[in-house]
């Protein structure tokens, strides 16, 4: 009987220390984000166009054109230049505009786009030196377009015309429905400069195929004033995502959707309640195919540094839980874009012992995270940029631009799909 009872009791234990083993091993996976497989994703140099002292790079693509832009800037003058993906490589660069005013900043950087009908956009923001000095950001938004791929461009305008001595700035370009183009941008015309109060607004306008310009339009009246916006095509839609300003300081990030002619109501992508009285200088990237969308965002609550992404299965109207990007403290700069089996490359730089990284992983709506890829190791990494054309990923980051001659590098990966 005895040697039952025993043989009872040691039967029990094991079950009882598997179970134990068991529930540690489950508490330890939801602890941790869980691992996909390593993305058979090659990272290939892709020799870039732009030449010395180049910076500020900016991808943008319209159905299977990716259009890469820069700044390159000499004793004098500075100019925006861009170049199309081809199957080759890059094209010969091509000058859009050049001049003393640029205003550089490396948050707030300029743009080409293409458009369905072949038309090429590009937007960038000079100084504005009109008035009396009292507000030494001061800035304008400049627009202009060219019909003959790139060969020659319309005469600059701003799509604001409020004539305030403020800052005009961090716009995305975007395709309008049912033709001509749109632009979103950060607004600063209700800012006293002197007392310093107001509220920076979010406007937009659209403008139809011959530039005819249409009433502008506040999205939203009072978000953070030096973080970039972002754009992208859903299949009900456009969809805008850039970082609120509440009036307590809650700077989380937001979403409007177009539809109908008219932007809707903002809606909070997820309330992270990151309460900052400075600015961030930290926006948001957005990418969608058809309803899905994914929005990825920076975060540096208790002074550490933490990215995210959020995935929606309804075109932006409600977003799923906040997924972890980094591996243990970013500094932000994230780039997303969306996989045909809805998970996303997503792109942050990460804070090492050994320098900022700029760095790819896969994530899935399930939260499930690859091994993170570094795409490049380098001082000049806060530029980093990421696009998808057709089965491609195209990457752009500046080297040295931490006092050595910096130059805008690009580099490439198949999706294998």
């Amino acid at each position: 009987m005895s040697n039952k009872v025993n043989a009872l009791h040691s039967t029990a234990s094991r079950i009882f220390v598997g179970l134990l083993m068991g529930l540690a091993i489950f508490m330890l996976a939801q602890a941790r984000p869980p691992q996909a497989p390593r993305p058979a994703w090659k990272i290939e140099p892709l020799t870039s166009p732009a030449g010395a002292n180049s910076s500020e790079p900016q991808i943008t693509v319209q159905g299977s054109r990716a259009i890469l832009s820069w700044l390159e800037i000499d004793t004098e003058r500075t100019t925006l230049k861009f170049s199309e993906r081809i199957p080759s490589g890059w094209s010969a660069p091509q000058a859009v505009a050049s001049n003393d005013l640029f205003y550089i900043n490396s948050f707030d950087v300029p743009s080409v786009r293409a458009l369905a009908d072949g038309t090429l956009v590009a937007h960038w923001i000079e100084a504005n030196i009109e008035g009396s000095g009292d507000n030494p950001e001061a800035s304008n938004l400049h627009l202009s377009w060219s019909k003959d791929k790139g060969r020659t461009w319309s005469k600059p305008m701003t799509p604001h015309h409020d004539g305030t001595e403020t800052g005009h700035g961090f716009a995305s370009i975007f395709q309008a429905p049912g033709g001509g183009f749109g632009v979103l941008w950060i607004d600063g015309r209700a800012v006293d400069p002197k007392k310093m109060t107001g509220d920076t607004g979010l406007r937009s306008s659209l403008f139809d195929r011959n530039g005819k310009q249409f009433p502008e339009t506040v999205v939203d009246s009072r978000v953070c004033e030096c973080c970039s916006t972002a754009v992208a095509e859903t299949s009900e839609g456009l969809i805008a995502a850039y970082r609120d300003r509440s009036a307590n300081e809650i700077r989380d990030i937001y979403v409007s959707r177009f539809t109908a002619g008219r932007w809707l109501a903002p809606t909070v992508v997820h309330q992270d309640n990151w309460r900052i009285q400075a600015c961030p200088i930290n926006g948001p990237a957005v990418s969608a195919k058809g309803r899905e969308v994914a929005v990825a965002w920076f975060v540096a609550k208790d002074d550490m540094g933490r990215a995210f992404v959020a995935f929606s299965h309804d075109a932006g109207r409600t977003f799923g839980q906040a997924v972890r990007v980094d591996d243990a403290n970013s500094v932000g700069r994230l780039g997303v874009e969306m996989l045909d089996d809805g998970s996303a490359a997503v792109t942050w730089i990460e804070s090492t012992n050994d320098g900022p990284q700029f760095r790819l992983r896969r994530i899935s709506p399930r939260g499930e995270r690859s091994a993170a890829i570094t795409i490049a190791a380098t001082s000049g990494s806060r530029y980093t940029r990421i696009a998808r054309v057709g089965n491609e990923l195209l990457f752009s980051w500046t080297d040295g631009d931490d006092g050595d001659v910096s130059r805008v590098r690009t580099a490439r990966a198949s999706l294998g799909q």
